[in-house]
């Protein structure tokens, strides 16, 4: 519970907290503090840098596990963000959680204007377009939480992904025309909104969040009830609301019954997969069924939190590990499990493992019904939205800094642009001579060693038009002959690294592997950079290319599980 407690304040702080700060801001012990943050860092999931605690890219793995057992965003997202690309508007789809709203998916518009909610953030249910589709199927008690909270919390203090409510709601042109003294503050006309968004099946925020947000919702139904909720956000310079209902309410209608469609055949073809292995479990033995294999238990979870234990001593807390550990049991196919199918996707013992389900259930983060546990929404509450806007190069910039403390080299960041790298980041060592680079410079790819591990990875006739307009060589030994270049792509691509000599830069050598996403395809590339005199062409490849490739696999791991269920920017 208190290992919960510090995610929450370090994601409520978007991702970074001083040890002190987190000290006042949840009134723990510093000791306390200090053996979480301990425990949380040797799982991966937060870095300590100095005296503050830093959200790693790894802790999405827990709001991986419940978007996967969701299963909504898997069948739902490509058609969110077709219906963005057809409005060019950011489109979002929301979740309810209790008496508020969550967002699982983002597709946005690359406008200087930029309009998203972070995947993950809460929201008062009052002040947003989906709020009041969801209220319409609220029971009596769930309204009695909703009025409890709105007298214990006038101001939404307890929902920091919106601005605090300080004054009278001046939202809305008919709203606006009041005297302010006789406008109605936000929540007061929700039950209203609510009968009114049940009747007509839509919903508008006309400027509930914040002034000049606009947005229309509608509800994605399953089995006769809502789902999530699609909504279209966009601003009063591009639409006012009654015209963003006007102009998009026939294709949203539409878009809708396109995600009806698409769930009811996903439910069908699980349905289907589920009835193979009931009729198969049959002819074998009686056995416990989910609609998918569950995992293996990870490798050597014993062994590891009795070492970690053994290492950290005190400071190591197997409660709160193994107790994040059963978040990681739930998944695709695995949205429902008993007590017994989550003892074996994690290999913690059976009481073990239902002391961990009862504090999260207590908590929140866990429901039970007929022996069966779910992940919530809230689970989305530790960590995902600060995570949710994080870019390559923030999550390569540990890695970088490692690897160069290490080596005590230079060490870049680069993706492709064009016939051209560009430097999204870099490390250069303290010593008089070292190799800098400033972040955002760009350089000719076939000269560099970072553009060939790039270029590899490209069809050949896309790798080679890398020279063709090419202004000439950089240096004198700078490879331009296109047989000898396209030999050249063809050793980086069976050897998996590229090495240079003088190519680029005088006294200049360098070596570089790439860096790749889920699907194996190369997104950027990482490179120690150093003078020829401080190491040979071999030594490069006996003493460097192993811990360079060791920080590209890192890179990589985080990426994989920050980009499972959204686009991770490269620059």
């Amino acid at each position: 519970m208190r290992g919960i407690a510090v995610l929450r304040r370090l994601t409520e702080a978007d991702g970074s907290a001083s040890l002190s700060g987190l000290e006042r801001a949840t009134g723990l012990a510093r000791s306390t503090v200090d053996r979480i943050t301990a425990t949380l860092a040797r799982m991966g999931y937060l870095r300590l840098d100095g005296r503050d605690a830093v959200l790693a890219p790894r802790l999405a793995e827990l709001g991986n596990a419940y978007l996967a057992a969701l299963r909504l965003p898997r069948v739902l997202d490509p058609h969110a963000d077709a219906l963005a690309d057809e409005l060019d508007e950011s489109v979002s789809l929301a979740v309810r959680d209790r008496d508020g709203v969550r967002f699982i998916h983002q597709a946005t518009r690359r406008r200087a204007m930029s309009l998203s909610f972070r995947i993950g953030d809460l929201l008062p249910a009052e002040r947003t377009a989906p709020g009041p589709l969801f209220a319409s199927e609220w029971s009596e008690e769930d309204w009695t939480r909703w009025r409890e909270r709105r007298a214990a919390d006038p101001e939404d203090r307890g929902f920091p992904a919106v601005p605090a409510r300080s004054r009278p709601y001046d939202g809305g042109a008919a709203v606006s025309a009041l005297p302010a003294s006789q406008r109605p503050t936000v929540g007061d006309d929700f039950e209203q909104r609510t009968a009114d968004a049940a009747r007509a099946g839509w919903a508008l925020d006309d400027q509930l969040v914040e002034p000049g947000l606009v947005a229309l919702s509608m509800p994605v139904r399953e089995a006769g009830r809502i789902a999530c909720v699609v909504n279209v956000v966009s601003h009063t310079s591009r639409h006012s609301a009654s015209e963003l209902r006007d102009a998009l309410l026939p294709r949203l209608r539409t878009a809708v019954a396109e995600m009806e469609r698409a769930l009811a055949q996903d439910e069908a073809g699980s349905a289907t997969a589920t009835d193979a292995v009931t009729d198969a479990s049959a002819v074998n033995a009686a056995t416990e069924i989910t609609a998918t294999p569950l995992p293996s238990p990870p490798s050597g979870l014993a062994d590891w939190t009795g070492a970690s234990k053994q290492e950290l001593g005190r400071e190591f807390i197997e409660s709160l590990a193994r107790g994040l550990t059963v978040i990681t049991a739930f998944g695709e196919g695995r949205g429902e499990l008993t007590l017994t199918a989550v003892t074996q996707a994690t290999g913690l013992p059976r009481a073990t493992a239902r002391r961990a389900l009862i504090t999260l259930e207590h908590l929140g983060y866990v429901t039970a019904h007929d022996r069966v546990f779910r992940l919530t929404p809230r689970v989305l509450g530790l960590g995902f939205p600060p995570l949710s806007r994080t870019t390559l190069p923030e999550i390569a910039a540990p890695h970088l800094t490692e690897l160069s403390q290490r080596l005590r080299d230079s060490v870049s960041l680069a993706v492709l642009t064009g016939d051209e790298i560009q430097y999204t980041g870099h490390v250069s060592t303290r010593g008089i001579m070292s190799v800098r680079v400033t972040v955002g410079t760009r350089q000719p790819a076939y000269a560099t060693s970072l553009g060939r591990a790039i270029l590899a990875d490209l069809p050949v006739a896309r790798a080679m038009e890398a020279t063709a307009g090419a202004r000439g060589p950089v240096t004198g030994r700078t490879g331009m002959d296109p047989e000898r270049f396209r030999a050249e792509l063809d050793r980086v691509r069976t050897t998996g690294y590229a090495l240079i000599e003088e190519e680029l830069e005088q006294g200049l050598r360098s070596v570089a592997v790439p860096v790749r996403d889920r699907a194996g395809r190369t997104v950027a590339a990482v490179n120690v950079a150093m003078h020829s005199s401080r190491r040979t062409a071999e030594a490069c490849v006996s003493e460097v290319l192993p811990e360079l490739r060791e920080t590209a696999r890192r890179i990589e791991a985080d990426l994989h599980i920050a980009a499972r269920f959204r686009r991770v920017p490269r620059t």
